[in-house]
Parts: structure tokens; C-alpha cells; sequence
């Protein structure tokens, strides 16, 4: 497949019923553009246009549709197709597609794979949810350190049509224990009778098949791999994630951490395809909770509503001081989640955090405080009290939103909790009511 999509073509071949110019077409796009298409057209065309695909290339698109997409074709095609496209998938993209089908249809599914496939899905589908073990493949190339390099690279050319990745080759004992890793450069580079054992890494990057997909993917990213072994308790190696599951993972989590930064509870679904209720009913319980939470600055209001009856001016300057400070509190949160996303920021650092936050939330308080002043002062009646007591509070608004950006998602984080929680929604809405209490108590030291 060397030729980028063409959709518009494409749609003209299929309401022209033209199917050899359609065959033709999908013979020569790359498989990422032929799903991205298929994924496009109704069921029906779905699969017609997929029927097209030469059955060589059919396996890898498939594995690029999403869950919609194959489960359309699932239902559609014979159990000796549904064979074929089972047998070329690889054990990770048939356990992605297990996972995410109804019970009914896994059922014929399982009942087309052979027995040896069956055994190996079923194993992966144990492994607790959100770990290695369910995002690993049990292709890839294990060696022995006593092969000399010329019988590694004989093994690895019986091997490489069935492996998903061979860029990485694991050393392994009798006992399937992890020994080291040798990369298929190196092998390229040695003396075709050097033994693996001396050309290898000892003791390779590796994690557990219980960790976090999500530390997996971190772990790829620092140590900058392409693959990394997965073993379980023992040490013994049961599989690889590569670094297209590690990318997948990363995207997937940001998209969580976007969600609940925006105040919903994630879907696993793209938007398109997220009904209309599923929407609504994954936003309405956060609006729910902030609406609940925001009478609190109502009740602030009223409890201060004869200082507001004295200086009416006062709830004039409410709206900048409540939007500022959830600016400022956001600016700080966002950082902060994202630098714990990424493994730059740890709750050791929390000293460091709060110092540097603090400094900050100074400068930029002072700063908006000196300007805040001389905008009241100006167009205000030149009253330097109401003109001090907005500086003022401006400035401490901006200190208090700035630490508690950097304290709240970082206690979240201790708790065990997702710091994403404690993203703009929320602090802005604590900092509301803390900056009212702040700005009438600065009110009622100058002004009253």
C-alpha cells in the first residue's frame, strides 16, 4: 500500500458500483487510510468496500478500525473469513477486539480462532484491567546466549513473519527467564560467530505484567524504546508492549485527564459516535456538584449584603476579583497535573512547588495590584481606600489561587486520587469563595 487516501474517489467508485476500480484503489492505500475511510461509510459499504481488500492486507486494516467498524464486519462476514482475519491479527489487536465486542458475538469469534490462539487470549483476558498484561503481544523474538549470531539471525528469519516486532530481540534461559536484550543493529554489526551472550545488554529495562499501562507507556517514553519485555513474577518473560500500544495508552490518558479537567466524566467512545443522553449524563454530575458548590459564594454575598448596602460600589469589582483568581488558580492546576502526568513533578517536590508558586503568585499579585490600583483610583471618585482595598485583594486573590493550584492536585495525588480532579472547574470555584472572604475582610479593615 503506497498511496495516501483519496475519500472523495473513493465515494464516486461506490456510487458509480464501479468494484474493480474500488479493488484497485484499496490495493495501493496504506492501511491507516483505509480504515480512517471505511470507518467514514456506512455499514453496508463497510462491508462491501472491505470484501475489495485483498486478503493479504485485509488483517492489518482491520486492526485499524475502530471497535464500530469491526464489529459491523464481524456480523457480517462467514466464519471462514472471520478465520482468516483472526489468524493474521496479532494476539494484542484480537484481545483489544475481545475486550470491547458483545458476549455474543466474542463467542463466534473465539469459536474461529484455533485452539492455540483461543488458550492465548483467554490468558491475556485474566490479567487485571489497565495493566501490561492486557496491552502486551506474545510475538516477538526470543533467543538463547549460547545461539551464535548466524543461528539468530536464521531463527529470526523463520520467525519474523509471525512477530510483530523485530527490532528488539529478548535473551531468555531453559526456564523462559529474562537473561538481556540485543537489538537487531547490534546483531547486524557483530561477527556472524559471536555468541548472543556476549553482544547483549545484561539485565534490559523490563516491567511487570501487572503495572500500570500507563507507567509502561511513561517507562518507554524516558528510556526512550521501541519495545519492552513484560514479565511476571518470577522474572520469566510472557510478552512485549511496543510502541504503538505505549502511544495508544498516552492518548487515551489524555484524553481522561482532559475530561475531567473540563468538569465530565470520560467516555470511552470518540464524540461522534457518544450519544446524546451518554453525553448529558457524563456532564450533568459534575455541573450538578459545582452548581451545588457555587451557592457557597452566594451565601458569602448575603452574609456580607449590608457591607453591600453601605458601599454599593463593592459588587462592581466582585466579578474581576472571582475571574481572576480562577485564572490564576487554572494557570497553576494545569501546570502542575501536567507536570505530574509526565513524571516531572512528585510529591517529594511539594516544598519546591509551593515555594516556587508562592514566588510567582507575588509577582504576578504585585503586578496586577499596582495596575488594578491606578484603574480604580482613576475611575473611581481618585478614593485611595476603595482603590487600596481592590489592589489589595487582588494581590492576595492571586497569591491564595496560585498555592492552592499547586497544593490541591498534589494532596489529590497523596490520596490516590486522579490530580486531573483538581483542575479549572473546581479550584475556580473554591477560589471564588475564598477571594470573597478575603475581599471583605479587606473591606471591613479599610473601608468600614
Amino acid at each position: 500500500m503506497e498511496n495516501r487516501l483519496d475519500f472523495e474517489r473513493l465515494t464516486e467508485l461506490i456510487e458509480r458500483k464501479d468494484f474493480r476500480a474500488i479493488k484497485e484503489e484499496m490495493a495501493d492505500m496504506y492501511a491507516a487510510d483505509a480504515a480512517w475511510i471505511l470507518g467514514e461509510l456506512e455499514p453496508k459499504e463497510i462491508v462491501l468496500v472491505f470484501r475489495l481488500i485483498p486478503k493479504e492486507e485485509a488483517s492489518e486494516v482491520f486492526s485499524y478500525l475502530d471497535i464500530d467498524s469491526q464489529e459491523i464486519i464481524v456480523n457480517a462476514v462467514t466464519d471462514s473469513e472471520l478465520s482468516a482475519i483472526m489468524d493474521e491479527l496479532y494476539v494484542d489487536d484480537a484481545v483489544d477486539l475481545i475486550e470491547e465486542l458483545p458476549a455474543g458475538v466474542v463467542k463466534r469469534v473465539l469459536k474461529c480462532v484455533d485452539s492455540a490462539t483461543r488458550e492465548t487470549i483467554n490468558r491475556y483476558l485474566k490479567y487485571e484491567e489497565d495493566t501490561a498484561g492486557t496491552i502486551m503481544t506474545s510475538e516477538y523474538i526470543n533467543l538463547k546466549s549460547q545461539m551464535s549470531v548466524k543461528e539468530a539471525f536464521a531463527y529470526i528469519k523463520r520467525k519474523a513473519g509471525d512477530t510483530e516486532d523485530i527490532s528488539n530481540c529478548f535473551v531468555i534461559d531453559k526456564n523462559r527467564i529474562l537473561e538481556g536484550a540485543v537489538s537487531l543493529k547490534t546483531l547486524i554489526l557483530a561477527d556472524e560467530d559471536a555468541l548472543i551472550g556476549d553482544i547483549m545488554v545484561d539485565e534490559p529495562i523490563f516491567v511487570y505484567t501487572n503495572d500500570d499501562k500507563e507507567h509502561v507507556a511513561s517507562v518507554i517514553s524516558h528510556y526512550d524504546l521501541t519495545t519492552v519485555p513484560v514479565v511476571d513474577i518470577e522474572k520469566r518473560l510472557v510478552g512485549i508492549v511496543t510502541i504503538d500500544d505505549a502511544v495508544e495508552v498516552i492518548q487515551e490518558e489524555a484524553t481522561e485527564d482532559f475530561e475531567i479537567m473540563a468538569g465530565m466524566h470520560p467516555s470511552e467512545k470518540p464524540y461522534l459516535k457518544t450519544g446524546v443522553f451518554s453525553l448529558a449524563k457524563n456532564r450533568i454530575v459534575w455541573l450538578l456538584f459545582l452548581m451545588a458548590s457555587a451557592t457557597i459564594t452566594g451565601s458569602i454575598l448575603s452574609t456580607f449584603e449590608e457591607s453591600l448596602a453601605v458601599i454599593p460600589i463593592l459588587v462592581s469589582f466582585v466579578p474581576m476579583l472571582m475571574g481572576t483568581g480562577g485564572n490564576s488558580g487554572s494557570q497553576a492546576s494545569t501546570l502542575i497535573i501536567r507536570g505530574m502526568a509526565v513524571d516531572e513533578i512528585r510529591l517529594k517536590d511539594f516544598p519546591k512547588v509551593l515555594f516556587k508558586e508562592v514566588r510567582v503568585g507575588l509577582i504576578c499579585g504585585g503586578a496586577l495590584g499596582i495596575v488594578c490600583f491606578a484603574g480604580v483610583y482613576f475611575l473611581y471618585g481618585r478614593s485611595v481606600a476603595l482603590a487600596l482595598t481592590v489592589a489589595l485583594t487582588i494581590a492576595a486573590t492571586v497569591l491564595m489561587a496560585k498555592s492552592l493550584g499547586c497544593i490541591m492536585p498534589m494532596a489529590a495525588k497523596a490520596v490516590k486520587l486522579d490530580p486531573a480532579l483538581m483542575a479549572s472547574a473546581l479550584i475556580t470555584t473554591i477560589v471564588d469563595a475564598c477571594s470573597l472572604l478575603v475581599y471583605f475582610a479587606i473591606v471591613n479593615w479599610i473601608l468600614l
